[in-house]
């Protein structure tokens, strides 16, 4: 009698285990499916709604050196977000400002690009096992919230000619605080609070300024002690759903402008997202942060320098 008890109560666990493993196999499934689905959605909508301006001579007539050098931008960008969880709209932002990319074109090709570059990045710290989903939970709501806001403000209240030189200024702090980050000594780790408010913050100013997610956000909880592999992992999943709110925010208010800069924003960051997730624990980060603080500030004085 006991026999056949424990024989049943053996069968109900591995019931319940295969229940909850399926469960699990879901969620797990979910991570991949959703930015799939969204990006293939994004596409077709992008390529019903403009496929005059795809036509086989203005596709031809796109490839030529100014593309090259937005395709370099979108390389360089997501190895530098990549690998730093911070840094994509910041350094493409001030390569496409200093190459002489208006303030709302160079905003709205970065985050429409990011929605697929971002992507790619989510998916693939996803793949390498770089992501908290309980920290993503909370940075997701309010960054989205946030970017959204800024989206709007930039797409239909702020002329962006008037802010192009406090963009440049907004760079070079954001540079700052990327070195400040990367030349403290030692790191006492602490509770981070008002996660929502530091998301909102963050996704706010990513918009506005054309990037700041990453260093806001991934710089101030590196800063608190958190573990930089699953930082940087999750605040790049994260990122995914706030460019994906900012850019279609811009699309909706300001429509799409710059298709060359976002095609080549998109290619060169899709293609440097895999390399960039797999490198995340490759390179020294300290030395990288502040060489691309520098870059960065080399870049927004050279824009500075024009407007004045």
């Amino acid at each position: 009698m006991k026999t056949n008890s424990i024989a049943g109560m053996e069968k109900e666990l591995k019931i319940n285990s295969a229940g909850f493993k399926s469960d699990t196999s879901i969620k797990e499934k979910l991570w991949v499916v959703i930015p799939v689905v969204l990006l293939v959605g994004l596409l077709s909508t992008l390529i019903y709604n403009h496929y005059a301006e795809f036509s086989v001579e203005n596709f031809i007539a796109g490839f030529n050196q100014e593309f090259l050098v937005f395709f370099a931008i979108g390389v360089f960008a997501q190895l530098v977000d990549g690998t730093l969880g911070m840094g994509y709209g910041a350094t493409s932002t001030s390569f496409l400002l200093a190459y002489g990319v208006p303030p709302v074109v160079s905003s709205t090709a970065v985050h429409v690009s990011e929605m697929f570059t971002t992507g790619a990045s989510a998916l693939s710290h996803h793949r390498f096992g770089n992501i908290n989903k309980k920290l993503v939970k909370h940075l997701l709501i309010p960054g989205v919230l946030g970017s959204i806001i800024g989206a709007y403000l930039l797409s239909d209240v702020i002329n962006g000619d008037v802010i192009k030189p406090f963009i440049a200024v907004y760079m070079i702090i954001l540079a700052v605080i990327i070195i400040k980050k990367a030349l403290k000594k030692s790191i006492v780790k602490k509770k981070t609070k008002k996660l929502g408010v530091l998301a909102l913050f963050g996704g706010f100013m990513d918009s506005v300024g054309g990037g700041g997610w990453g260093p806001i956000v991934t710089s101030t909880l590196l800063g608190r002690g958190r573990n930089p592999r699953y930082t940087i992992g999750s605040v790049n999943a994260a990122e995914f759903a706030i460019s994906f709110a900012s850019g279609i925010t811009f699309m909706l208010f300001g429509g799409i402008h710059g298709w060359q800069v976002i095609i080549g924003l998109i290619l060169g960051g899709v293609i440097a997202a895999p390399l960039a997730a797999y490198l995340v624990n490759k390179f020294k980060r300290k030395p990288m942060m502040v060489a691309v603080g520098v870059l960065i500030i080399l870049l927004s004085l050279k824009t500075l320098s024009k407007l004045l």
